[in-house]
């Protein structure tokens, strides 16, 4: 398999690319990867330090919207996954352009050379965020698209373009909508990473209105491994779900993570909530469970535990990236 995977340098596709490329994503071993990325802010060659030297690896500086060049590299490979994508949502509130260009403009450049040169499969990596809120229950893949952010309108747009040249060019593409990701590298603009590196820094941690959205929250290896599972055996032109199951209001995790951090609600700066700012996210991920046989793995304290103590060890990686 030559696998291209796109925004490889950021957090969840160098994480795909490290699982890929240490062997750890059953079905793909042995997989040749080239990761296309932007190095934008949040692209960075030092997530994919520990397989760096791997002679499966091939890294190609450049953006998915230089139509030229994703032509030259896609030529190569039979199957992508394409996770490049801005995707901060404050930053999309702030100005969209550069989400609409990257997210719709880029995946849309990707599909026409994926075509042209008849890739076996194509997963498009998009998120829970184009549903907008859902008071109770969750959200099957039937759910219809109702994105209150920029960010997550760029998204929507992309996800009904790839499911578009499905069905007009019979191209073998599938969707997957995940929840909210957590783990080493992520950088300190989301979260989890700016909570616990603030604390570290004993800085005080913002948190929105009264800090009573919900998010189901997933370590980004178990994302890793449903993408894995999708990549080999989803249906082309179908969505999955990949969900973590473990959900929680931003203040019950504030709280998580003050405790984690051996500090107190004295570090807590209540701000203004963001505009749009959606209420509740919730994934029904039965189809890909029944399908293809997807389980979240990492325990959510575990992996949150793992996650505080990498982010201890690694100030030097995240230190640069902090941002006021």
């Amino acid at each position: 398999m030559n696998l291209l995977i796109t925004g490889g340098a950021g957090f969840i596709g160098s994480s795909f690319a490290r699982g890929v490329l240490r062997d750890e994503l059953p079905g793909l071993e042995g997989a040749r990867v080239t990761v296309l990325d932007k190095l934008t802010y949040a692209g960075n060659f030092a997530n994919l330090g520990p397989v760096a030297e791997s002679k499966r690896l091939d890294f190609v500086p450049g953006d998915i919207c230089d139509a030229a060049l994703v032509d030259s590299v896609l030529r190569k490979h039979d199957h992508v996954v394409h996770f490049a994508a801005e995707s901060h949502v404050d930053r999309s509130i702030q100005e969209a352009s550069e989400f609409a260009t990257t997210n719709v403009v880029g995946t849309q450049v990707l599909l026409d050379a994926a075509r042209r040169h008849g890739v076996e499969r194509f997963v498009h990596a998009s998120t829970d965020e184009v549903y907008g809120s859902i008071e109770s229950g969750s959200w099957t893949e039937t759910a219809p698209l109702a994105p209150n952010s920029p960010y997550a309108a760029t998204k929507a747009g992309a996800d009904l373009l790839a499911l578009a040249y499905h069905r007009t060019h019979g191209l073998p593409v599938t969707v997957t909508r995940c929840a909210n990701n957590y783990g080493p590298y992520q950088h300190p603009e989301k979260l989890i990473p700016r909570f616990v590196t603030n604390l570290l820094e004993g800085r005080p941690v913002p948190l929105y209105g009264d800090g009573n959205q919900a998010r189901d929250w997933i370590h980004v290896t178990d994302h890793c491994r449903g993408t894995a599972l999708v990549l080999q055996a989803g249906r082309p032109g179908e969505i999955y779900h990949i969900g973590g199951n473990e959900e929680l209001t931003n203040r019950d995790l504030t709280g998580l993570l003050l405790e984690a951090c051996d500090t107190g609600w004295d570090r807590v700066q209540h701000v203004e909530d963001r505009k749009g700012h959606d209420r509740r996210y919730a994934l029904d991920d039965t189809k890909i469970r029944d399908e293809l046989g997807y389980r979240p793995q990492v325990d959510f304290r575990a992996g949150l535990a793992e996650t505080i103590q990498w982010y201890r060890d690694n100030a030097d990686w995240w230190r640069p990236l902090v941002i006021d």
